[in-house]
């Protein structure tokens, strides 16, 4: 199982309900979104369509996001391109002390 190291990406209130917020996490760009119940998720910011794009910009519903421009679904939580579509969003953990958030990168 890979190591995590935690980087801190900002406080809580940096994160406003249901809109993407990209932030730069060493060489990768990341999706952060606060759920309408508090909770803050993170995505790569790429889609999984084979012609690629951002998911920055897709409107949430619930724990699902809306592709900006394919319109596939995907879960915010596994990230999962739900059915009729498949593919997959690379998510990562996100743990929030003391009012500030950290997303966990894999050591190499």
């Amino acid at each position: 199982m890979a190591e995590m190291t935690y980087v801190e990406i900002g406080p809580v209130e940096r994160f406003p309900s249901r809109i993407g917020v990209r932030v730069q996490a060493g060489e990768e760009e990341i999706v952060v979104f606060r759920l309408t119940d508090g909770r803050i998720v993170a995505l790569e910011n790429r889609s999984p369509h084979r012609k690629g794009g951002i998911i920055s910009e897709g409107m949430v519903s619930g724990e699902y996001l809306y592709d900006p421009l394919y319109d596939w679904k995907i879960s915010l939580l596994t990230g999962e391109v739900q059915a009729p579509d498949n593919g997959q969003v690379k998510v990562y953990p996100v743990l929030v002390e003391a009012g500030k958030v950290s997303i966990g990168m894999d050591s190499r």
